[in-house]
């Protein structure tokens, strides 16, 4: 499997890319319905699994891998490995994170018919603030260990529960928000926990 994956990645790289990061952001999405949610099958919310893909896959998976690539090439100590890996986790955590994390609640604000300001307003500060308790301390890891061309599905494994977080706040915020008229759903967004 590992070398399947290899020589698709080889030949096609972001749209592997994207492809992974769909799968692996439905994994995380099921998760938090499954399993932190404890919705069941029958009120399985199908279509927000479905938003977190197109995220995952449009979005997310191809801007991740560039950005990696970007990273890679450009921020570089040619005589401190430590001094690479640490300006790299600062320059990702310092512009890419707080973007991306602004990027998906708002595209999910827009798929389910709310309003990306709102949906900012509510959760942005919370999901940043998990971020910088969490991904730091992967990325040194990512960037120190992994090789380029695996780094964005190490991300995405890591990513699962991240991602469980992510659908879950997302949810969350929708509570009080608009729930109907949604681009990919009517009305399916936050009724447990988010």
């Amino acid at each position: 499997m590992l070398r399947w994956y290899q020589a698709r990645l080889a030949a096609r790289p972001l749209l592997t890319s994207a492809i992974s990061t769909s799968i692996l952001f439905s994994i995380g999405d099921i998760t938090a319905q499954q399993l932190v949610d404890k919705r069941g099958l029958s009120q399985h919310d199908y279509l927000r699994t479905g938003r977190m893909a197109l995220y995952g896959g449009a979005v997310f998976g191809p801007c991740a891998s560039t950005w990696f690539g970007l990273l890679s090439k450009h921020v570089v100590f040619p005589k401190s490995q430590t001094k690479t890996i640490l300006a790299r986790v600062a320059v990702d955590q310092g512009l890419f994170a707080p973007v991306f994390i602004g990027v998906f609640l708002s595209s999910m604000a827009v798929l389910e018919g709310g309003s990306p300001k709102e949906k900012l307003k509510e959760s942005y500060v919370d999901a940043l603030s998990a971020n910088y308790m969490v991904w730091p301390w992967v990325q040194m890891v990512n960037f120190r260990f992994v090789p380029l061309q695996h780094r964005l599905v190490f991300v995405n494994v890591v990513s699962i529960g991240w991602n469980s977080y992510l659908s879950w706040l997302n949810s969350k915020s929708g509570e009080g928000g608009k729930e109907e008229g949604g681009l990919v759903g009517e009305g399916v967004e936050g009724k447990v926990l988010g």
